[in-house]
């Protein structure tokens, strides 16, 4: 029977292929992927093609089991904790009990800094503040801002319309705990990757929809913002780039409840009547990702309603990518641009 390695030892081996010689990377990865005028990133082929070997999957089983795979995954992928970067627990309250959260704060960082209230990815059903440490503690340090990253509450347990309460009442607790915090109230943002870029965006709208404070600024990335409407790059891009189409209706149909309004713009930001006076707003999208179409809908329906908005497409890289800064280079390039756009989206603020 084989014994399997322990995961630093794979995750040495899974990073060590990222620094071969690039002809070597390119023969293990092999021929270039090129899909819709876009080339795929060697490391993200490479890393694909790592993943296919070790037949590694974003969601495999039951939930639980989905779960596990993606705790011990992370560690492959990941790298080395970020630092120096403080962390601080804590628990976040809310009408219907009390959400784990963590705090990162940069060593140095004076008071009254800019906060992102994080929400992470994981399509609503996987996905923990464990499995995004390493993308708040770089985005904390490269953009200079504290990060509160939120254990909102997870499907199918909770299904829709509960993680959508539970990030409103983040964002009003990191309003209301500023200055415990270390925060400047005026400069407190909201974001997240994929399942939690949707849940940042319907946050702003709920805010902004009811009065009072709203978050200063949105980062989105490769946001999914519309269950209503199938996209053509869900199509081009449903199998073999790390979420497929297979695993957006598996996240869905645990997500979702029957009968559900799909046009409900808690569900889907992209179909809200009015989007003015949200606040300004940084959409990245990846090139060989499903959400790509989507997201971009919603970056120029923002913009159409006056709202500032930045679009960023890195049309070479796939879903996930902030969470694979522990393997090449390309991963981390993308990850400090948007951590660079973040910080400059926040200065002034206030």
């Amino acid at each position: 029977m084989a014994i399997p390695l322990p995961v630093r030892v794979q995750a040495a081996a899974s990073q060590l292929a990222f620094w071969l010689p690039a002809p070597v990377r390119r023969a293990a990865a092999g021929r270039t992927v090129r899909i819709d005028g876009q080339d795929l990133a060697l490391d993200a082929q490479l890393l694909l093609r790592l993943q296919k070997i070790a037949r590694a999957e974003l969601v495999r089983g039951s939930v639980e089991q989905s779960r596990a795979l993606l705790d011990v995954g992370r560690h492959l992928v990941s790298g080395r904790p970020v630092e120096p970067v403080s962390v601080r627990e804590l628990d976040v309250p809310t009408p219907d009990g009390d959400l784990p959260a963590t705090l990162y704060t940069p060593v140095g960082l004076p008071e009254k800094s800019p906060l992102l209230v994080f929400f992470h990815g994981g399509g609503w059903v996987i996905g923990t503040r464990a499995s995004h440490d390493n993308a708040c503690r770089f985005l904390a340090k490269h953009a200079g801002v504290r990060v509160l990253s939120i254990e909102y509450r997870l499907a199918p347990e909770f299904p829709f319309p509960a993680a959508t309460g539970d990030a409103l009442a983040a964002f009003d607790y990191a309003v209301a705990k500023a200055g415990d915090l270390g925060a400047d109230p005026a400069r407190i943002a909201v974001g997240g990757d994929s399942a939690g870029g949707n849940l940042a965006a319907v946050t702003a709208q709920q805010a902004v929809k009811r009065g009072g404070p709203a978050p200063a600024f949105q980062l989105l990335i490769y946001p999914a913002t519309d269950f209503a409407h199938r996209y053509r790059s869900q199509d081009l891009f449903a199998e073999d780039l790390f979420l497929t189409d297979v695993h957006m209706k598996w996240f869905e149909g645990h997500y979702v409840p029957e009968g559900s309004d799909l046009t409900d713009p808690r569900l889907s930001p992209l179909r809200a009547d009015d989007l003015s006076g949200l606040p300004p707003a940084l959409v990245v999208t990846a090139g060989f990702d499903p959400l790509r179409d989507e997201g971009e809908a919603y970056a120029e329906k923002l913009r159409e309603a006056g709202v500032e908005v930045a679009l960023r497409r890195h049309e070479d890289l796939i879903h996930g990518f902030i969470n694979f800064t522990g393997v090449g280079t390309r991963f981390r390039e993308a990850l400090a641009e948007t951590a660079g756009a973040l910080r400059q989206g926040l200065a002034g603020k206030g």
